[in-house]
């Protein structure tokens, strides 16, 4: 039987802990949360392993390193409302949760909403709600959110979005920009949200938050 007990201490110290990752509360809370009860059963074996795992077109659950360092660049504190956004399975819904967030774990696909809810309640997740409606949207009827963290890449981040953090919040997502993709975390202030770089990261844009094309005559 695979001991992943072991794989999940491995992972902290060769992906979390060597990506400059320092807080500790992160690092409790990636030690604790079963990654493999988030994943799709047949890719278990895989949970551990420092890349992307596939859920469906467009959708992935984030690597442990890329997910760690959005999370240090957030500096959650307990209490926060978040929007995990694209949350799949609910791994980084589970994390955000250890770290003493009230959580609403937003999710398209109803299946995947599903098996999300069920998994988070299995693992004591008692501070998030599972959220099932179009991604693009947000989930207005929670808002407004300290923390808002985008689980995929993106091309542009929908003014719905932006209007559901609140001023002084923090939000993150992975830009998609000339086949890179890069990190960004963003901080509103007098009603603005300003990007700043944080790292390189990869994931494909989510279904809804590509640039539209412009048509030329």
């Amino acid at each position: 039987m695979p001991d992943f007990a072991t794989r999940r201490t491995m992972m902290v110290d060769t992906q979390v802990r060597p990506s400059d990752v320092t807080s500790f509360p992160i690092i409790e809370a990636m030690l604790h949360v079963p990654r493999e009860s988030f994943v799709p059963e047949s890719r278990r074996e895989a949970a551990y392993l420092g890349e992307n795992l596939y859920l469906a077109p467009g959708r992935v659950i984030l690597d442990p390193r890329t997910l760690a360092k959005l999370l240090e660049g957030f500096d959650v504190k307990p209490g926060e409302r978040v929007l995990d956004l694209a949350t799949g399975l609910g791994y980084g819904a589970a994390v955000f949760d250890r770290l003493g967030a009230e959580v609403v774990a937003l999710e398209e696909e109803p299946a995947l909403a599903q098996a999300a809810a069920a998994a988070l309640a299995a693992g004591g997740s008692a501070r998030t709600r599972v959220h099932q409606g179009p991604l693009v949207e947000g989930a207005s009827g929670h808002a407004p959110f300290d923390v808002i963290l985008i689980e995929g890449a993106v091309e542009v981040v929908p003014d719905a979005i932006l209007a559901q953090l609140r001023e002084d919040g923090r939000i993150g997502a992975i830009f998609a920009e000339d086949n890179l993709g890069i990190a960004r975390i963003g901080r509103k202030e007098g009603g603005t949200v300003n990007w700043r770089y944080a790292f390189n990261a990869g994931a494909p844009v989510l279904p809804g938050f590509a640039r539209a094309t412009a048509f030329v005559f």
